[in-house]
Parts: structure tokens; sequence; C-alpha cells
């Protein structure tokens, strides 16, 4: 509406300037005529003009709109109103109508009026709109035109359609509210399903599972619990069936020392080469519930993330420190140690953490690899990785037993003799060190050729450990 009313307003004030440019050159055309020169033949045609006035504005195009003419006479304060053609064209918009003379420049004033809402309630109000026009008049003075357009048009139409506004207004607003309590209903139902998924964590119940249907805030929050409640599940299976296994593993030495005990008691006192013998088989069971425990208590320390460092080391030279402790060990193996012998390979990390998790691949090689074989660390640097490779040319790994060697407490058959065999519990302690570091471990493997363990380590790691 606005835009229609602007636009005939500058369409009849391109009209009434030219209308009145033609007439102004007319009539100091006919005052030439009249064969008069200088002040008298500008009076002459500045009357001229005046008197033809009333006709420019007469004509037909121009009937939408309400004319004035002012003239701003010497040493006047502002322009004086000679004419207007209808009561409407005479506004009080001095300051505009000034600035117009001294700026020679056309200029717009409002439009004034009630908001255009307010056509809902009552008879619509555009207001009006008025251009202000300087004219050189032909005796040097200047003229102003005021355009006045009142938009009764579009108010009619406005009228027209308040009763049709305002119905589909009401409606509008009450299917809003009807649309809102639904939207409500259902927010407030899906708040309801997290706040009883909340409660079931609280209670331990972790077998509910959230509809995750639609794309919107409260599904992602779904989503979340849910993912949540899985690895809470995972986590409290995982320590069911560690306590289930370390119980197992551990009844195995209890139940050995409590028969060798019996035996004691009872043929200890009368024969010393079955004293000697189960004193040896205590030994040797309380040793592995030693190992056992040391090893317990190493995993559940692997797990503690809050003592991690980010430090810089050099990885060279905690390999060879690892290679030189498992030299010391294995001796009577006649392995061949080979680590790398490259200048200083630094990256950031815990180093007392990797060396772990070296020593255990290591351990792990040196014990499957039979007399006067290899083990090898190799370290080197692809752009921001570091890559540790640990080699031995061992017994190896069946391929059927690759995908669960960093479980805990698994064991390869292959693995279960009394001179190698541990709990199962080195492999999960190192992938959880390395994991938790923000690397990655890999095997490869070929029964009978050895077995290659792979590390990707960041160079740069930031101080956030992953959960």
């Amino acid at each position: 509406m606005a835009r229609s009313a602007q636009s005939t307003t500058w369409r009849l004030t391109q009209v009434a300037s030219n209308a009145v440019a033609k007439a102004t050159t007319n009539a100091k055309i006919q005052a030439a005529s009249e064969g008069l020169v200088g002040a008298d033949r500008e009076k002459e045609a500045q009357r001229l003009l005046l008197r033809a006035i009333p006709d420019l504005f007469a004509v037909g195009g121009v009937e939408e709109g309400a004319f004035a003419f002012y003239v701003q006479e010497n040493g006047a304060s502002g322009p004086r109103l000679v004419w207007f053609s209808d009561p409407r064209a005479v506004v009080s918009d001095k300051a505009s109508r000034a600035r117009a003379v001294s700026t020679r420049q056309s200029l717009q004033s409002g439009p004034g009026g009630r908001s255009l809402l307010t056509g809902m309630f009552a008879r619509a109000d555009l207001g009006q709109y008025v251009v202000h026009v300087p004219i050189d008049l032909p005796d040097r003075t200047t003229g102003v035109v005021d355009v006045v357009y009142v938009p009764a048009r579009e108010e009619e139409i406005l009228d027209s359609a308040r009763r049709p506004m305002f119905i589909v207004g009401l409606f509008a607003l009450l299917v809003s509210v009807l649309m809102m309590q639904i939207i409500m209903g259902w927010v407030l139902s899906l708040v309801e399903n997290v706040r009883t998924a909340a409660d079931s964590i609280d209670a331990g119940q972790l077998d509910l599972h959230l509809p995750e249907e639609g794309e919107h805030e409260i599904a992602d929050l779904a989503h979340s619990l849910n993912a949540l409640m899985d690895r809470l599940r995972r986590r409290a299976e995982a320590q069911t069936r560690f306590v289930a296994d370390a119980s197992h593993e551990l009844a195995t030495p209890v139940a050995g020392i409590r028969g060798y005990v019996n035996i004691l008691r009872d043929w200890g006192a009368e024969d010393p080469a079955m004293r000697e013998e189960a004193i040896t088989a205590i030994d040797r069971e309380s040793r592995r519930m030693a190992r056992l425990c040391a090893e317990l208590l190493s995993m559940i320390r692997s797990e503690e993330i809050l003592d991690f460092r980010n430090v810089r080391y050099d990885i060279n030279a905690a390999s060879r420190e690892v290679l030189a402790t498992a030299a010391t060990r294995y001796m009577d193996k006649h392995l061949e140690f080979v680590g790398p012998d490259e200048g200083p390979l630094w990256l950031y990390g815990d180093p007392d953490r990797i060396e772990e998790a070296l020593g255990i691949l290591v351990d792990n090689a040196c014990k499957y690899t039979q007399e006067a074989g290899r083990v090898q660390v190799m370290t080197s640097r692809h752009r921001d990785r570091v890559v540790i490779e640990v080699t031995d040319t061992g017994i190896g790994i069946p391929e059927r037993d690759i995908p669960s060697i960093f479980e805990r407490f698994y064991r390869s058959d292959e693995s279960r003799s009394k001179e190698t065999g541990g709990f199962g519990l080195g492999l999960p302690i190192a992938k959880h060190i390395i994991d938790t570091s923000g690397g990655m471990i890999w095997v490869r493997s070929k029964v009978g050729a050895g077995t290659t363990f792979t590390i990707s380590l960041a160079r740069n790691r930031t101080k956030e450990l992953k959960e």
C-alpha cells in the first residue's frame, strides 16, 4: 500500500512540475510578444503565470492530487500561499518547504496518520504524502508547488478488508494457541521420557531405550542418554566379568595352595621329599597370586587418567631403556635385542605410561620367542605422528585369536604353558594406555614366523586425555 501511494505521489509531482515549467515558458514568450522589456517583462510574465496556475491543475491525470502554490518573495521569512486547489493541500510543514527553496531540490514530507494495523480495528488512515517542488519564477523569485496525495483508494481497500482481516487474524490466533498446546504436550512428553531415563540411571536400571525419532534437540538429548546408558551398561557388564574372571584366576592358585597345605599336614612330617615339593609348589602358587595381584593393580592404575602427564620426551631413548631392561631379565634365552639407533625423536605424552606399554609388548615378545631369537623395536616419523613397531621371531599368534588378544584374561592355547602363560591382562593394559594417550595399536602375526605390534602416537598431543 505504501509503495503504491508513494509511486502515485511522485507521478503527480512529475506532472505538476512539467506543467508549471511549461506555463512559465509560455508566460515569458507572451510577455516578450507584447514588446515589454526588463523588469516590466518579468512582472508581466509573473502575472500571466499566476493567472494560469488554476487551469494547470484542472486538466486530466491529476485529479487524485491536491495542489498549493507558494511564492518566496524577497525579504519574506518564508514562502507565501497564493493559490490552492483543495484545503487538503494546505499543509503546515513550513520547515520542509523552506528547505526545498534553499536546497533547490524536491523534498517529501510525511506521510502522517495512524499505523496500518489500526485498519483492523478502525477506519484506515494512511495519512497524506506531500512533495515540495521548487520552481524558478519569471521575476527571478522562487515558487513552491506542494503536491499532496491522500491515498483514499488504498484506505478503501483496507476498510473493505478489515472484517475479513479480523476474522482471519482471530482464526490464526486460535490455531496458534491450539498448535502451541499440542506442541507443548509433545515436548513435555519427550521431557518426561528423559526424566524417566534419568531416574532409571539413578536407580541403576540401564536397559531403558529412549525413542530418537525426529531432528530436534530432544532427539539429540535422547541419543546422548541412550549412548550414556549403553556405555554404563557395557562398563557394568565389564566390571561384572572382571570380578568373575579375577575371582576365577585367584581361585586357581588358592586351591593349589590349600591342596599342598593339606599334603604338608598329612605327610610333610614323614616324607621330606613330599614336604619340599609342597613348599616349592606353595611358593610357586603364591608368586603366581602376587603376580596376578600386581597385574590387576597395574590395570586399575592404567585406567586412572588423572595421573597422565603431557611432557616432551625422546621415544628412541625410552625404547632403548625398555630393551635394556628386557635383556637383563631374559639373559638365559640369549635373545638378540635391536633398538632404534637414530638420534632423538621427540613427542609429547606421558613417558612412564608409554614405557609401561612398550615394556608389556617387549616382555610378551621375549616370552614367546625361542632361545637365540630376535626382539626388535623400531621407530619412525610419519608427518605429525610417530610409529613404533615391536617385532619378534617368536611362535606367532593364530589368526583366530587376533581379534580377542586385547580382551581381559584372554589367552590363546599356545600361551597357556606354565613357562610362558600369563593372565591375559598385559595386552589389555597396553591397549588402554595407548588409547588413552590418543594413539592406536594393531598387530600383524604369522604362526611360526613372529609377531609385530604397531603403535601410532601423535607427536603433539594436547593435555586433554580421552576418557
